[in-house]
């Protein structure tokens, strides 16, 4: 069977150092708060060019505790509006309708499965507070349109760079692109930890204050609290995993492109529209994502095959019963793409003649 992403077997190429790790933390007796979290801070925000990086419980919290801050700083208010591409994961989502703020939905492009910058002008009202970039399937969303549209209307850009670690634009990283970015490290992630974690990072030195005060109950005194917050904090043992995980991200992101150009370069079948690089240093291939009318029928071929795949995301937020008052909202590209994408195994353990397997048996499908 090929794994659609074999967790173990990328774990295990690195498992002496991450028992080292581990254990640094088990001997320390201290478990949050401490030198590895801080450790971690100070290496994320070298490896992104940022100034702040602030460890918390996951991604999802990550651009939760963004959208709270702008509201705590007077910058945002209950009702102001987020514009969000309408075929992210509900993440994105989530973050927005939790603060009480309003998602607009905008269409993405077709090649790139990213926000259109042609429609994000469209969308803003006099409501509008930010735009929310979205780096879906590993694949940089930010170009010098979108920004110029920020600050032509005083917007905060924010990335959400859950799937898009050590993706560059123009020689920086994502992650530093915005006014703030929201960041996971599931497990599955090309930086993924041992668990939940996840961070925000920025430059914005009062944006950071008030995050980390938030995500620890409101506080940065012990039982003083300035602000009704949250707990989502970073634990030592995520922290001190992802410090060795960062040392081979580039690593692992040279491997992901490779098999991705492998599959670029060998499927052949008119049946499989394979995805665009906008530019090659700007996707770090989280997800190898392709798009057929015959989806049901490839996925089940390639199943019958040994061959796993996953689909992001069958349904998109407009269609999810949380979200029934967007429900009739019409966007058809999005639809299309949801029922249409289909997720290949790829990752930076993937073998040579797992990728020939993959390959030669798409090209002999037939729907």
């Amino acid at each position: 069977m090929i794994k659609f992403l074999d967790i173990q077997k990328i774990t295990q190429k690195n498992a002496d150092e991450f028992k080292q790790a581990v254990g640094r933390v088990i001997d320390s007796g201290w478990f949050l708060l401490g030198d590895e979290v801080r450790s971690f801070e100070d290496n994320f925000s070298a490896f992104c060019g940022v100034k702040h990086t602030i460890g918390v419980g996951n991604g999802l919290d990550a651009l939760r505790l963004i959208l709270r801050a702008y509201i705590e700083m007077g910058i945002m208010a209950y009702g102001d509006e987020v514009v969000v591409p309408a075929n992210t994961y509900i993440a994105s989502i989530l973050a927005i309708t939790e603060n009480r703020l309003r998602p607009v939905l905008v269409e993405p492009e077709l090649d790139s499965y990213n926000i259109d910058a042609d429609k994000i002008e469209a969308a803003i009202t006099p409501k509008t507070k930010a735009v929310m970039i979205v780096h879906l399937y590993g694949q940089c969303a930010y170009n010098e349109k979108i920004q110029t549209i920020c600050n032509k209307y005083n917007l905060k850009l924010i990335e959400d760079n859950a799937q898009a670690q050590g993706a560059i634009y123009n020689g920086r990283y994502t992650g530093c692109l915005g006014d703030a970015a929201g960041t996971s490290f599931y497990p599955g992630k090309n930086l993924g930890a041992f668990g939940d974690a996840g961070a925000v990072t920025t430059d914005d030195p009062n944006l950071a204050d008030v995050v980390r005060k938030l995500s620890n109950y409101g506080s940065s005194v012990k039982y003083v609290n300035e602000y009704a917050g949250l707990n989502s904090r970073m634990d030592e043992i995520q922290a001190a995993v992802l410090n060795v995980k960062l040392k081979y991200l580039n690593e692992d992101t040279r491997k992901r492109r490779a098999a991705s150009h492998f599959y670029r370069q060998n499927i052949l079948n008119s049946e499989v529209m394979l995805p665009t690089a906008i530019n090659e240093e700007g996707h770090v291939w989280h997800l190898f994502v392709v798009r057929t009318k015959s989806r049901t029928k490839l996925q089940q071929y390639l199943s019958d095959n040994d061959i796993q795949t996953i689909i992001h995301y069958p349904i998109p937020p407009h269609k999810q019963k949380a979200y029934c008052a967007l429900n009739c909202l019409n966007f058809p590209l999005t639809d299309k793409i949801h029922n249409e994408i289909l997720s290949l195994p790829i990752s930076p353990v993937i073998a040579d003649y797992e990728l020939d397997q993959v390959v030669s048996t798409i090209n002999r499908f037939k729907p």
